[in-house]
């Protein structure tokens, strides 16, 4: 194929298909409007960061039951909601117990129930419950670490770092596409650059609090590779319900879900690592 030729639908275009449109506004206006949301509430302190993930995991609950299958706003969604502000209650009230965690592997149970007897697909709404709330549930775990709050922002650092990325080295480059069955817009070039780009964000934010350059960006890396997989995940579902957005709740980003998705799988992952594995993921700094 010549270089003047026509683009196969595995190639993305690149620099010569950008155009113009309001995402560039919106996107990067909105974006930052919640990033700063995000801080304020992280370094507000837990019952901050459980609030908004209380906001988040509702918000996200509507769009997960909604796309498999329940009408807007209905029971099975008040349900998860519940499900995920108990847990968060719990875990602020008593912390050294595993009750926000039967909360929620019970509030799975309790909605794949509800399902079946409606005969609903059971699985799929079961499974909301534990898909958002454990990672709302770790973001107030890994605040609770020591330097917990600069913990999150790292991650969040990493995550948006992915994003912003991707978006800019996948337009500029196209090429062939990641998985244009599952995620047509997605290209290898976006992939690898949201990777390259979270490690240096990482690197120069932990270097910058005094820590070592190298695992950070090695930790970024890692972020920005499970942050993919939890869209991918989520573009997986919405191929499944043949659904093009979770939502249209944020303008420039699309839905809660389109725009916590790489959280989701991230922040377990993290608290995993933080909470259980014993990694500093501050590599020496004290901020």
């Amino acid at each position: 194929m010549s270089r003047t030729g026509p683009i196969s639908a595995d190639h993305a275009p690149g620099a010569r298909g950008i155009k113009f449109n309001l995402d560039w506004i919106t996107r990067p206006l909105f974006g930052g409007a919640l990033a700063a949301l995000v801080v304020a509430a992280v370094f507000g302190g837990t019952p901050y960061i459980a609030l908004f993930a209380a906001f988040a995991g509702g918000a996200a609950a509507r769009e997960w039951h909604r796309m498999v299958g329940e009408r807007v706003f209905g029971p099975i969604f008040f349900l998860t909601t519940l499900v995920i502000a108990a847990a968060l209650a719990a875990q602020i009230l008593l912390p050294m117990t595993p009750l926000a965690w039967l909360i929620l592997a019970g509030g799975a149970v309790a909605a794949a129930l509800f399902a079946a007897l409606r005969e609903h697909l059971p699985v799929w709404h079961g499974l909301g419950p534990l898909y958002l709330g454990t990672a709302m549930l770790a973001l107030v775990l890994l605040r609770g670490a020591p330097h917990g709050a600069w913990i999150i922002v790292g991650l969040f650092v990493a995550i948006w770092a992915t994003d912003t990325g991707a978006l800019i080295v996948g337009n500029l480059v196209g090429g062939p596409r990641l998985w244009p069955a599952l995620s047509p817009n997605k290209t290898w070039a976006g992939t690898l650059g949201g990777v390259a780009v979270a490690a240096l964000a990482e690197a120069v934010y932990v270097a910058l609090l005094g820590g070592h350059p190298l695992p950070g960006a090695l930790l970024g890396a890692a972020i920005a590779v499970v942050g993919h997989s939890g869209d991918l995940f989520e573009s997986w579902v919405k191929r499944v319900f043949r659904r093009k957005d979770s939502g249209g709740l944020i303008p420039g980003h699309g839905g809660v879900l389109d725009r916590i998705d790489s959280t989701l799988f991230a922040a377990p992952l993290l608290a995993l690592i933080v909470l259980v594995v014993g990694l500093d993921p501050m590599f020496g700094a004290h901020p």
